[in-house]
């Protein structure tokens, strides 16, 4: 490792990709920034639950920014649209669902890219993943390399020679090999929360296509979920 300590900025929701994202940085000895939004999404509780797991994982800064995605809405996530509930996991990625928010992750990497170049990082981290990414166009590798080529056209930092790379170390990982992942690098996702829809008291539903992804996940690694459902 170089006498200064490399930072990234990484993009945490304080769900279990995310996390494990976070947790991936900080074992490639990166000093870690990590970035949260309040967008207007239906619940506060993935931005409490980023709170702690950035607290757990010795995060240098944590900044939790507010845009409200509400006036745009469009999505079940951020509009008076329902949640789908009990879908065929197999179902999941054929089709782009009501809870994909308009243009979120390009709106997230915009800001972290701002963030980085503020503070002389060039490493960015995003939890997307191809595989179990609910039909999400904004999780694949072509958005990731577009939107790292956007980068270094679009920063003074970019175009003198300072490169940005986008970093996506779960993009082709199974839901089952990316909890395995972290936890052999000690994340307890007991702190995260990945449910579109949980209840007053912050449970998950177990039953929209962020949960039953998960639990499927934990059951195809051998786990048990270590949060609550409602």
């Amino acid at each position: 490792m170089d006498a200064v300590q490399k930072k990234a900025v990484v993009l945490l929701s304080g769900g279990l990709d995310s996390s494990t994202t976070l947790a991936i940085a900080r074992s490639e000895g990166y000093e870690l920034y990590a970035l949260s939004f309040r967008y207007g999404q239906r619940h506060a509780r993935e931005v409490e639950a980023a709170a702690g797991v950035a607290l757990a994982t010795g995060v240098k800064r944590h900044v939790i920014l507010d845009i409200d995605l509400r006036s745009f809405g469009a999505s079940a996530l951020t509009d008076n649209i329902e949640v789908p509930k009990g879908r065929d996991v197999s179902e999941i990625s054929k089709d782009i669902p009501v809870t994909y928010v308009p243009a979120r992750n390009t709106i997230f990497l915009s800001f972290a890219l701002a963030f980085a170049e503020s503070i002389h990082a060039r490493d960015i981290f995003i939890g997307v993943n191809a595989i179990d990414f609910s039909g999400y166009p904004d999780c694949r590798p072509e958005f990731v390399a577009a939107f790292e080529r956007l980068a270094n056209l679009a920063t003074k930092a970019g175009v003198e020679g300072q490169s940005f790379t986008i970093h996506a170390p779960l993009i082709s990982m199974a839901k089952s090999r990316i909890i395995k992942t972290g936890m052999s690098l000690g994340v307890d996702y007991s702190l995260t929360t990945t449910c579109y829809d949980p209840s007053k008291e912050g449970k998950a539903c177990g039953s929209c296509e962020a949960c039953l992804l998960r639990l499927q996940g934990f059951h195809e690694a051998g786990l048990k979920d270590p949060v609550e459902y409602a």
